[in-house]
């Protein structure tokens, strides 16, 4: 089934929208949210609360592309339950090593709401100037927070190959928001 009539069915109110979204992007989703969470009843629990998550927000506000709505709110859903769960125990997973290996590539501490717009702009415009290759072992490792060898296995590249690369990445970006005037 194709996303228009996915979005079609959500806005009528047909639950075989959550089943149809379940066949198409279950796969990804759950993926996705156990790599952040490191917990595959986690992830479960997870992808549950993204197709809530999609029943109430669809019928007001139809997404373009499903697919990346869908996975969006899985990383957004799945990183909220990862830092819940870090304010009671420090915990593993993925998504803590993404963070750790962006960290001296960021802003540190918070971004003031009033910047969060102009940042996301920079960094939207950062990703878009990367070489594809790079802007894929990117997008992968920091949205996706897929594991290296898991990269490096998909792009038949060794581990250290995708670790320099991801190091280069990030030294760009780390220069591209000096550039733009903010302190990482």
């Amino acid at each position: 089934m194709d996303d228009a009539n996915i979005i079609a069915l959500f806005r009528a109110g047909n639950e075989e929208a959550i089943a149809a979204c379940e066949r198409k992007y279950g796969a990804a989703c759950r993926r996705m949210a156990e790599n952040i969470l490191g917990s595959a009843e986690d992830a479960e629990e997870c992808v549950s609360d993204v197709w809530l998550r999609a029943w109430t927000l669809i019928p007001e506000h139809p997404p373009r592309k499903l697919g990346v709505f869908l996975t969006t709110v899985t990383r957004n859903l799945a990183l909220d339950r990862l830092r819940a769960s870090r304010r009671d125990k420090r915990g593993g997973g993925e998504a803590d090593l993404c963070l750790d290996e962006l960290a001296d590539s960021l802003p540190s501490g918070e971004v003031p709401p009033e910047y969060e717009l102009a940042l996301r702009d920079i960094m939207t415009r950062f990703v878009q100037s990367l070489g594809e290759e790079e802007r894929l072992l990117f997008l992968l490792r920091y949205r996706n927070m897929e594991p290296v060898e898991a990269i490096a296995r998909r792009l038949h590249k060794s581990p250290g190959a995708v670790k320099t690369a991801l190091f280069r990445c990030r030294e760009k970006l780390r220069k591209a928001l000096k550039k733009e005037g903010i302190d990482v």
